[in-house]
């Protein structure tokens, strides 16, 4: 990204900045008193089931968000928590969670926690108020109300006054304050409001003005949203989901743009997923909860198929079998959709059936501090690295910085077999050298090949990677010539390479719904010479069983 991009994006900042401090002021808080609606009508349905056993844990005072537990007691007064926490903790998303109790006992836990949150100052914490966090609350609110308010008059006007206190708030940060995702959430909060108060009008047309705006801008002629994060994806489809049942559920008219997004989103959301239902592991991914998946795609109600290739959004799709090969070979997402998005260019992950056998490291719930810039690595990724740099520029806290300015992809079918052949220039700046990869996928499955190649200034060090999934065991053989791979499932493969020195080195595993596994990866190092550098390397299945 060059100056300007910088720029316009640290100015951008500094603007949020700036209103922020301004929101947190007394000054503020007095423009936000106004009339209190009377009452609400026409309240949404949460479309997604809750977790009874999350919704115990919450009954026995505890929550367990974002990779994080928390008490109950005074966590609305907990402000050194991460980000991540704090946004779950404030969205009360929750509630549903509560909910699918289905016992008077839950209702009335869901409506004292509801209640001491009312009961605090207004914009005490900027993560609470934070445009998508006072989306996803509003719209959480008026989805369960009629269940915890429990017929209480006094409590019931106490919510009406959060309500409009937060749509005031909503309906002046909402399109601007956040890209991607977050403006979608904030949209989605702000139709619900408008839906349910009696002459708010003005408040859909605005919320419906943002739509209009950011579906074209966020998602791509191919369905894939501009983040290339598949975990966006799927909570992009879910709030367009939302968004389209408080429109009907209101009886107001379902865009155009809204149905053809969801069309299109949906079959890119299968596209990213490995046969054991979770998602694959690109730009801030985790494997996420497959039934969770499972129903966003059925509230979806989008027929259309995986397609082999998603050509705007930048990724490959290569099957044979039960073989599944998933390639990143797009640019990385232009300033504001590329926060936190990871320097994986040409890396791959493969599953055969229901069992991960090579992936990225994915991303840790929080995704802050030490963990933020490791796992956004080149090196966290199944590709080639240079001189353990980055393929592109990853800056602490925002999104890419340098970046390659191009990325090519060629794709070849014939009787059942598929060949990828893809470049970046990635290094080009930083090292000298240009980065190509060949992938060959057989007709039956169990062939997948590959080459490396760099070519440009000789003595430049490198190292190819194959992060290995922690259920899978790994043993080098041959003297260290080969590396064999054994699934739970007793499937054998084994790794043969050429024109580099093959070891193996601990890993880490950061896309399981649990805490982070350490694992293995295989690496495949050497330097390059004047002409470059040539790795080949095939991932062969064998017969016999562990």
């Amino acid at each position: 990204m060059g100056w300007r991009g910088r720029s316009a994006r640290w100015g951008l900042t500094a603007g949020r900045t700036i209103a922020a401090t301004l929101f947190d002021t007394p000054s503020y808080r007095w423009t936000l008193i106004g009339s209190q609606p009377r009452a609400v009508s026409g309240l949404p349905v949460d479309p997604w089931p809750g977790d009874p056993i999350h919704g115990g844990h919450v009954m026995a005072g505890e929550l367990r968000v974002a990779g994080d537990r928390v008490r109950a007691e005074g966590m609305w007064r907990l402000a050194v928590l991460p980000n991540a926490t704090l946004a779950a903790l404030h969205g009360f998303r929750w509630l549903r969670d509560l909910r699918a109790i289905g016992t008077p006992a839950a209702a009335q836990r869901a409506r004292s926690l509801v209640d001491e949150w009312l009961a605090m100052p207004p914009l005490w914490h900027p993560v609470a108020w934070r445009s998508d966090v006072l989306g996803e609350r509003l719209y959480a609110w008026l989805c369960h109300a009629d269940w915890f308010s429990g017929g209480d008059p006094a409590f019931e006007r106490r919510l009406l006054d959060g309500i409009a206190v937060g749509a005031r708030h909503l309906g002046r940060v909402a399109g601007w304050e956040l890209d991607g995702e977050g403006c979608l959430a904030a949209a989605k909060g702000l139709l619900a409001v408008g839906t349910c108060i009696a002459q708010a009008d003005r408040t859909v047309r605005r919320a419906l003005r943002i739509l209009e705006r950011e579906l074209p801008r966020q998602i791509a002629p191919d369905g894939g949203h501009l983040s290339r994060n598949p975990r966006a994806q799927a909570t992009v489809l879910a709030h367009l989901v939302e968004i389209r049942g408080v429109l009907a559920g209101a009886r107001r008219p379902v865009p155009d743009a809204l149905t053809v997004a969801i069309d299109r989103a949906a079959p890119i959301l299968r596209f990213f997923r490995h046969g054991d239902g979770g998602l694959a592991l690109f730009n801030g991914a985790r494997e996420g909860d497959p039934q969770w998946l499972d129903a966003v795609l059925t509230q979806a109600d989008a027929k259309g198929r995986a397609p082999n290739s998603a050509p705007h959004t930048g990724f490959q799709r290569m099957v044979a079998e039960r073989t599944l090969v998933i390639v990143d070979t797009g640019l990385p997402p232009p300033p504001g959709f590329d926060q936190g998005s990871h320097a994986g260019l040409l890396s791959f992950e493969l599953s055969v059936g229901r069992e991960r056998i090579i992936v990225n490291c994915g991303a840790h719930p929080r995704g802050e501090g030490d963990w933020e810039l490791a796992q956004r690595a080149t090196a966290a990724h199944s590709t080639l690295a240079v001189e353990d740099r980055n393929s592109a520029e990853v800056i602490a806290g925002h999104g890419i910085g340098r970046r390659p300015r191009t990325v090519s992809c060629e794709r070849r079918e014939a009787e059942g077999a598929t060949v990828l052949e893809a470049s970046h220039d990635g290094y080009v700046p930083s090292c000298g050298v240009e980065h190509r990869r060949m992938l060959y996928l057989g007709a039956a499955g169990d062939d997948l090949r590959g080459e490396d190649r760099l070519t440009g200034e000789a003595g430049r060090g490198f190292a190819v990677r194959f992060h290995i999934h922690p259920a899978v065991q790994v043993s080098l053989a041959q003297s260290g010539e080969t590396a064999l791979l054994r699934t739970q499932g007793g499937l054998g493969w084994r790794l043969r390479a050429a024109g580099a020195v093959v070891t193996l080195a601990e890993g880490i595993y950061l896309g399981g719904r649990g805490e982070p596994r350490r694992t293995q990866q295989i690496v495949l190092s050497g330097t390059t010479g004047d002409d470059g550098a040539v790795v080949k390397w095939a991932l062969q299945r064998e017969d016999r069983k562990a």
